[in-house]
């Protein structure tokens, strides 16, 4: 019997959306602010607002600490957006990218219980957003990074981590990752894989690729290779070794350990797993050259680099990011458990050690129904965020 909560057989297409619903459902936005307290009574105002809530900010001012227990900033994510790479549709701008980032808050509560609000900076300054944050910081206790553009994201990420004392992530990496590797690790117990022993070819090298990259070698897969609109990636390509402090070189110097060279033909001959997360499409002669009961993941949205229906002539398990077909990779099974468990633990820092236990706590939901077409949770599955917290909640107090 399907349980429904962990489908194993492949959703129904979904009717088809009309613009008339869409727009509808975003009408006046799709958040809104609700009180805890009463406020029905004279009582109750003297009690939220004046003169009561003066006892409140003067025991605040003498002890700042009790902001965390008296204000809903300990609790409060922000969603951050210059607007630079939204979904697939780019550069449009802080105020386009807002319907976006409230539906990511809105997934931080569903999914999370967490509050969250979106913030759009009409900047796309990396020194400015992060002075606006540190400016920013008493009325907040997380940062979620969202849609801003390759390579400044991962500058401005780091900025952020060193300016602020409290997590930070930019979930167009760190949740496609822990995602990623959550899945890879069942898809290779499907095939009767050792997961260290893969050979793992990563289409795309802006912010989600060289994530992926970095999540899979922590893991103990050392064979990596990454390719990037040139081709594959190594130390020795002369775009690379002449830019030697950017991200590119920095994989490079720890990715591809067979030196391998040229395009995806050379990558992928003899090897055992394609990710893709860029929108350049895999050519099917190229999945021809891979090894017997390859593993793909096709990510890109809304157009896999190639359609299931065509990979499955060769790959033994295939995931792609959207929802209409099996083994969904979807950011939200890992980044509201993520902040939860961080946020409860105190965590001040989101460390390589958390992305691992999230990774581990979500492919561990999906192993009592394990199958080619069950490698990850639904995203609707109750089970996930809690999992995903506690996992990371313990990674915490192991550090």
């Amino acid at each position: 019997m399907i349980n429904p909560a962990h489908p194993t057989s492949p959703n129904a297409p979904a009717a088809a959306l009309s613009d008339e619903e869409i727009f509808a459902s975003h009408q006046g936005g799709k958040l809104s602010i609700a009180s805890t307290v009463p406020l029905a009574s004279k009582r109750d105002l003297s009690i939220a607002y004046t003169p009561g809530v003066a006892q409140v900010s003067r025991a605040i001012a003498a002890n700042p600490e009790l902001a965390k227990t008296l204000t809903w900033a300990q609790r409060l994510v922000v969603v951050v957006s210059d607007g630079t790479a939204v979904l697939g549709l780019g550069n449009i701008g802080a105020s386009a990218s807002l319907p976006v980032m409230e539906g990511k808050s809105a997934l931080f509560k569903t999914f999370g219980d967490l509050d969250s609000i979106p913030l759009v900076l009409n900047t796309t300054d990396v020194d400015e957003i992060v002075e606006t944050l540190v400016r920013l910081r008493p009325s907040f206790g997380a940062v979620n990074l969202e849609d801003v553009s390759a390579p400044r994201c991962f500058e401005l990420e780091e900025k952020l981590i060193e300016a602020l004392d409290c997590p930070v992530m930019h979930d167009d990496q760190h949740g496609t990752a822990v995602v990623v590797l959550a899945a890879l690790t069942n898809a290779a117990k499907v095939t009767n894989r050792a997961l260290a022993g893969l050979k793992v070819v990563v289409s795309g090298a802006g912010a989600a690729g060289i994530a992926v990259a970095e999540i899979l070698l922590t893991a103990g897969i050392d064979d990596v290779v990454l390719l990037d609109s040139r081709g594959v990636i190594n130390r020795d390509r002369a775009d690379i070794a002449a830019d030697s402090g950017s991200k590119k070189a920095d994989i490079a110097g720890r990715s591809n350990p067979r030196g391998i060279s040229g395009g995806p033909g050379e990558a992928l001959l003899g090897a055992d797993v394609f990710i893709g997360v860029s929108s350049s499409k895999l050519d099917e002669e190229h999945l021809k050259l891979m090894n017997q009961d390859a593993i793909v993941f096709a990510l890109s949205n809304p157009d896999p680099e190639v359609l299931p229906e065509v990979a499955v002539k060769y790959a033994a398990v295939v995931a792609t990011g959207r929802s209409d077909f099996p083994n969904q990779i979807n950011n939200v099974l890992a980044f509201p458990g993520i902040f939860r468990g961080a946020l409860d633990a105190g965590a001040r820092r989101i460390t390589p050690a958390m992305k691992l236990a999230a990774a581990r706590a979500i492919a561990e939901l999906a192993e009592a129904d394990l199958s080619a077409d069950y490698i990850v949770p639904s995203p609707l599955d109750p089970r996930v965020a809690p999992a995903v917290s506690a996992a990371v909640a313990a990674a915490v107090e192991a550090q």
